[in-house]
């Protein structure tokens, strides 16, 4: 326990003050609101744990837990659609919270889990112990899971806006703290399951939880005040905005004139006949050859949009259906080949292959490498030594 005060301490600083930094922000987003909750709760619960360590005992066991995965998962799914308007819904995520936090104080002065030793000791309270168990361990479980899900679903999605890779905009760090956060759980549950059947422990899960939520909320507040809003890399600026709507009016008389021509020609999803589809595509691989807008390490769907007159979901689905590409893997296709053709050159002879990749559009060492073995079966450095002994 001398062990565990400190570090308790320590963490219910640094959450209160990463929470408040968050809160302050201006202007203020429904992902901020849903961090600086998430932070407020755990800073909460560690304030109720040092309270029951050294003061008294108001609560019969934890209920604050009941809010990580939702909140959590509110966090990830408003980050990833920040389109979306806060639903009062959302409270229903709630409700197990609510109902064990009232259960938990109506029981406070009770022994429900005095020692774990004794879970399944035959007394009134052994459902209760139960149902709390199963419900906290489907809760972590479950949310876990959907927050897991969403990242992938938005990572898919990404592909289809932009052309680079990031941490900050694929939320690895969150796939990684979601998978951390369950795993700690679950070695937890297992813990606590040998401290009850087999009672050889010499520490009590119950605190050593508290320490993992230390830990937890230091690595969590870090990356998420770094965390950048989304919503330009996935609804885009208000001048992406503005120049799609440009793009779509002035397409409007050649969509009514397709639209007119229905019964010979065969639509695509969202009205788009394959003729005009094709007109698109050959406009969108004459602008990439003559203005070579992948040069731009930070291009997105919408800037190709403004710059074509095509709007994103058009150009999304034509690259889709009939180029067989989404836009990420259609951009690097071409900045590969730019390297490849720069490789060639015998003016880039004393340019490094790093150096040739960033000024052909690509943003890291890592996606590079694995962009251009996945495109030519070969390594960089394997294919500038393939050029090297054709050219000897």
């Amino acid at each position: 326990m001398e062990i565990i005060e400190p570090i308790l301490y320590i963490a219910i600083s640094q959450t209160f003050f990463a929470g408040l930094i968050i809160a302050t922000k201006k202007p203020i987003t429904i992902p901020d609101r849903l961090m600086a909750a998430f932070l407020f709760m755990i800073f909460f619960d560690l304030i109720f744990a040092v309270v029951k360590i050294n003061i008294i005992t108001f609560y019969s066991f934890p209920f604050v837990a009941f809010t990580y995965g939702p909140i959590l998962f509110l966090y990830v799914k408003y980050m990833t659609e920040p389109e979306k308007e806060f639903k009062i819904t959302n409270y229903l995520h709630f409700i197990p919270f609510v109902i064990f936090f009232i259960v938990s104080v109506i029981f406070r002065g009770d022994k429900v889990f005095a020692d774990l030793t004794g879970f399944f000791m035959a007394d009134k309270y052994i459902s209760l112990r139960i149902v709390y168990s199963v419900c906290f361990f489907l809760s972590i479980t479950i949310y876990s899971t959907l927050t897991f899900i969403t990242i992938r679903e938005h990572q898919r999605h990404l592909k289809d806006l932009v052309s680079y890779a990031s941490g900050r905009i694929t939320l690895n760090w969150l796939i990684i703290i979601s998978i951390s956060f369950y795993t700690a759980y679950f070695i937890l549950f297992i813990l606590g399951g040998i401290d009850i059947f087999v009672n050889f422990l010499p520490f009590d899960p119950y605190y050593t939880v508290f320490v993992f939520i230390a830990v937890f909320s230091f690595v969590y507040g870090f990356y998420a005040i770094k965390q950048p809003v989304l919503a330009n890399v996935l609804i885009g600026t208000e001048e992406n905005v503005h120049g799609q709507k440009k793009a779509r009016k002035g397409k409007e008389n050649i969509d009514i004139n397709d639209e007119n021509n229905s019964k010979k020609k065969r639509y695509m999803r969202s009205g788009l006949t394959e003729t005009q589809a094709r007109k698109y595509l050959d406009k969108i691989l004459a602008f990439m050859d003559q203005e070579k807008p992948y040069l731009n390490r930070d291009l997105t769907i919408y800037d190709l949009s403004i710059q074509t007159g095509i709007s994103r979901h058009h150009i999304t689905q034509v690259l889709n259906d009939i180029y067989g590409r989404n836009f990420f893997t259609f951009i690097n296709e071409y900045r590969v080949n730019e390297v490849i053709r720069r490789m060639k050159d015998p003016k880039n002879k004393n340019f490094t292959v790093l150096a040739i990749a960033y000024d052909s559009g690509f943003n890291s060492k890592s996606t590079f490498n694995t962009i251009f073995k996945n495109i030519t079966n070969l390594t960089p450095t394997q294919y500038l030594d393939k050029l090297e002994e054709e050219g000897s």
